[in-house]
């Protein structure tokens, strides 16, 4: 397994501490009027999503994560358990409803996503950046109500709900961030 020293460090590095797997989610370049310079990063487990604050010295290395992201196709759920497929090896992974934390709002059948796999087990996934869904219910919009940024919930095909414009109406698509769960567009058939 390869090292990374501290020159290497930067935002979104997958590192191991004490055998778990980490992303550095922000690192910054300290340098005090005297002394030695360092590095103050915060680091994310990903198998347990809790955060570590640590200070590193110039020089001193981190050990390289055996984490691998894949591409993984979604199949179906089953009861609290999601079932993926690895579009190369034809591979299923199995993820819990933790894992997936709120990606289960954005999940269709046949969604290709991003799967991250550490020493070959699922850790997590994340859905595309932007998905398409049908709107299943909502409340009429009212006539005449044309007030800018007017938004009502609606419940999409996922069993989701996500704040819409009031213009939106039922069996509608419409395009989504998952990365903030917000409305983007209304999308044409």
């Amino acid at each position: 397994m390869g090292s990374y020293g501290t020159s290497d460090f930067r935002k979104g590095l997958k590192v191991q501490i004490d055998g778990d797997p980490y992303i550095m989610i922000e690192c910054n370049f300290v340098k005090p009027g005297k002394g030695n310079a360092f590095y103050k990063c915060k680091l994310r487990n990903l198998l347990r999503n809790t955060v570590l604050d640590r200070t590193y010295k110039g020089g001193e290395t981190l050990e390289q994560a055996d984490v691998v992201e894949i591409a993984a196709q979604f199949l179906y759920r089953q009861g609290e358990t999601f079932v993926f497929m690895d579009n190369e090896s034809y591979e299923q992974y199995e993820l819990s409803a933790e894992q997936v934390d709120d990606g289960w709002k954005y999940l269709k059948e046949t969604m290709v996503c991003s799967m991250v796999l550490f020493n070959n087990n699922p850790i997590t996934m994340t859905p595309p950046n932007h998905v398409v869904l049908r709107v299943e219910y909502c409340e009429p919009g009212a006539k005449g109500n044309t007030a800018t940024n007017v938004t009502k919930p609606c419940r999409v095909e996922t069993g989701a709900e996500i704040q819409c414009p009031a213009f939106i109406n039922m069996e509608e698509l419409i395009k989504v961030d998952t990365r903030t769960g917000e409305y983007v567009e209304r999308v044409k058939e």
